[in-house]
């Protein structure tokens, strides 16, 4: 019993040594999933590690981009400021003109706020200059850079509106802010022209000096003094609208500054300004005497062509004895050659011209030429105002230039026969 119980318990525990055993594979037989088990678990780490490096690398990258395009923006931002705010650009000055055919009538709207904090919108029409025009100048005299952003800055501030006609000296110290300004209507930077205009000029010869120098064109000139009604008692009404010679001898001989590319208004406005102020203080005098402001300029303007400069009085007289004394020698006629000059075109006058046909004519008209020959200056007017008194009907200029005054025809003959620019 006890053995055969051994030998079970020995069977049992030879099984059960073989059920350990053949427990023992299993075992082995799941330490494999066990191990293979661990290995995706190292896949796993070493792909999270992966994955970090890619984020940081990301962020890296993304971070270097933004700054790059920061720095980009950064210089593109500078560049632009520095040519909006004028900084760090070269020393250059440049005369630019704006013409005035570049303007045109534009509506556009203001908007005011009133005490109430209404907003009220209203439309007018001003002249405007072709901002591409303007901006494509400044470029090409290398006052500014950026032409796109010129014109938004210009048109952002409504600077646009403001920009005027006319030559200006502008340079790269200017921002955008000033060069707006400069070449406005208000301007300080606009070109300064000085223009002397010699006395006994006519109107012809002063739009002609005027053109010459920039200030306005012979078109523009002649078309205002033909049409702008301007504002003097003197003026109106008396010299018609229409033909721009009626401001003949009321443009004031003088030293004057307008500016290049000046509008034309202006620039005869000054003259008749200055000519209101010389004369404005004889108008009382004159009305006294009645004497007519019109046929002073007249004989003054005579007397200005005629004049060697020293016998302004005399030559005065002359005139006045002619045009108050029909039976003096000369029927009222005054015979001056200097209203022929004034028909033929400026030239040396012939007999022919004693023909001519104008009313400018004082050989073929008697009485005064229908108006000014010229602009006197204030000594030929005063002598047109204050005539010396004297029995002279008749002149002529001797060897020596100086005019030689006598009473009769005859006396004057009788001279002239001892000069040799009259004996040959």
């Amino acid at each position: 019993m006890s053995e055969e119980y051994r030998s079970d318990r020995s069977a049992q525990g030879s099984g059960a040594g073989r059920a350990r055993s053949g427990g023992d594979r299993p075992g082995q037989g799941g330490s494999r999933p066990g191990q293979g088990g661990s290995r995706p678990s190292g896949r796993r780490r070493r792909s999270r590690r992966r994955s970090v490096a890619a984020r940081i690398s990301g962020a890296l990258l993304y971070v270097l981009f933004v700054i790059g395009i920061s720095a980009v923006l950064a210089t593109v931002a500078w560049l632009w400021a520095g040519d909006v705010l004028a900084l760090n650009k070269p020393e250059l000055s440049a005369s630019v003109t704006i013409p005035d055919d570049i303007f045109s009538e534009t509506e556009v709207e203001d908007k005011t706020t009133g005490a109430d904090g209404v907003e009220t919108v209203t439309k007018k029409t001003v002249k405007m200059a072709d901002l591409d025009y303007v901006t494509d100048l400044l470029a090409e005299n290398g006052l500014i850079q950026y032409k796109f952003l010129f014109k938004i800055f210009a048109r952002f501030t409504h600077s646009d509106r403001d920009i005027s006609a006319g030559t200006y000296e502008l340079n790269t110290d200017m921002d955008y802010r000033a060069l707006l300004l400069n070449i406005s209507r208000n301007s300080g930077a606009r070109k300064v022209v000085e223009v002397t205009i010699p006395e006994g000029y006519t109107l012809d010869q002063i739009f002609a000096l005027l053109d010459k120098e920039g200030v306005a064109s012979v078109s523009e000139l002649e078309n205002m003094a033909a049409t702008w009604d301007y504002k003097f008692d003197w003026l109106q009404g008396k010299l018609p609208l229409g033909d721009y010679h009626r401001l003949e001898g009321y443009l004031f001989p003088d030293t004057y500054k307008f500016y290049a590319g000046d509008d034309p208004k202006y620039v005869l406005n000054k003259m008749l300004v200055n000519f209101d102020s010389k004369m404005s203080g004889y108008f009382e005098e004159l009305a006294a005497q009645g004497m007519e402001l019109k046929d002073i300029v007249n004989i003054a303007s005579l007397i200005e062509r005629e004049t060697d400069g020293t016998d302004e009085r005399k030559i005065s007289s002359v005139i006045y004895n002619r045009l108050n004394n029909n039976a003096g020698g000369t029927m009222g006629y005054l015979q001056i050659d200097a209203t022929l000059v004034y028909i033929n075109g400026g030239n040396v006058p012939t007999e022919a011209d004693k023909t001519i046909d104008s009313p400018y004519n004082t050989y073929l008209y008697p009485g005064l030429p229908e108006g000014p020959i010229a602009n006197p200056g204030m000594t030929a007017l005063y002598a047109a105002m204050n005539p010396d008194s004297t029995g002279y009907y008749f002149y002529v200029l001797g060897d020596d230039n100086l005019h030689h005054f006598f009473n009769t025809y005859q006396g004057m003959q009788d001279f002239m026969a001892t000069q040799t620019r009259y004996t040959g």
